[in-house]
């Protein structure tokens, strides 16, 4: 919602108050279409000559992000620190092995099953999933900070790997400027063209030629670099859920109590979505 009314102010500012100064919007629709096309098309194409097809779906995929906004709300913070908790439980009480039927089949576990939201993400089930399987293979007989420095690598790679899609808006912001230009380079070869007409027309060209730098600049700093800037946010914050595992697990390893390993995992967790310390022990023991 509040990307809608941020995009409404945007334009109602600069068209409003371009209309409040006495200026007409004919000349700026007419040549919209075709100056938009060059700029907006050649962007595109360039990003695609730039990225992967991953890449380039990922950060279109970003604007979409951006208007629904982070995945995790508050009660997905705590039902994650409930199901990694529970997890570790039956390692606790039960053994390592035990852990076995959850992480090799984790479809079918009944304490994934749970969380079917978190079932769903599959980054977040391969990192509890791929961490806990070492667990079990080791009979528990773990160094913790090589598990901590093994999570925390994986944790890096995945941000870093998110972080090109955000990446890949700011080029297009940093390019639109520069294509905009190209654009009323190409309305001014144009004019040149017609200048034996009389002022009227030359003036109609010329603005329309000028049209493409407005377009560049405007769709630049006013909706991509705040897209940009937006799905960065977007992603710093989904990835507490990875630090949120890797509190969790490594705490557990080093045999802190749980008050710790609860108050480590909520440490990691903006103020916004952070659960109560009542409300995650006291889900921890089944009430």
């Amino acid at each position: 919602m509040l990307f809608f009314v941020g995009l409404a102010v945007v334009f109602g500012c600069v068209f409003g108050g371009f209309i409040m100064a006495g200026g007409k919007m004919a000349p700026i629709i007419k040549a919209a279409p075709v100056e938009g096309f060059i700029i907006v098309g050649s962007a595109i194409g360039a990003q695609l000559i730039g990225n992967s097809m991953g890449i380039f779906k990922g950060a279109f995929g970003g604007i979409v992000r951006c208007i629904k906004g982070p995945k995790w709300s508050a009660q997905d913070y705590l039902d994650l620190i409930l199901l990694v908790g529970k997890l570790l439980n039956v390692m606790k009480k039960e053994g390592a092995v035990a852990l076995e039927a959850h992480v090799e089949g984790p479809d079918s576990s009944a304490i994934f099953g749970e969380y079917p939201k978190l079932a769903a993400d599959h980054s977040i089930v391969h990192m509890i999933c791929d961490t806990l399987r070492l667990v079990v293979i080791a009979q528990g007989n773990l160094d913790a900070d090589a598990v901590d420095d093994a999570m925390k690598n994986a944790i890096k790679t995945h941000h870093h790997d998110e972080m090109k899609y955000q990446g890949t808006l700011a080029s297009i912001a940093g390019a639109l400027p520069a294509l905009g230009i190209v654009a009323c380079v190409l309305g001014v070869v144009k004019t040149m063209g017609a200048i034996d007409q009389p002022p009227p027309v030359l003036g109609a060209l010329i603005g329309g030629a000028l049209v493409g730098t407005f377009l560049g600049v405007f769709v630049a700093y006013g909706v991509f670099d705040p897209l940009a800037n937006r799905l960065g946010q977007i992603i710093d914050e989904e990835g507490q859920v990875y630090n949120v595992i890797n509190q969790m697990i490594v705490g557990t390893l080093k045999g802190y109590p749980v008050p710790l390993v609860i108050e480590g995992a909520r440490g990691v967790i903006s103020h916004h979505n952070q659960p109560s310390f009542a409300d995650v022990f006291d889900g921890l023991r089944g009430k």
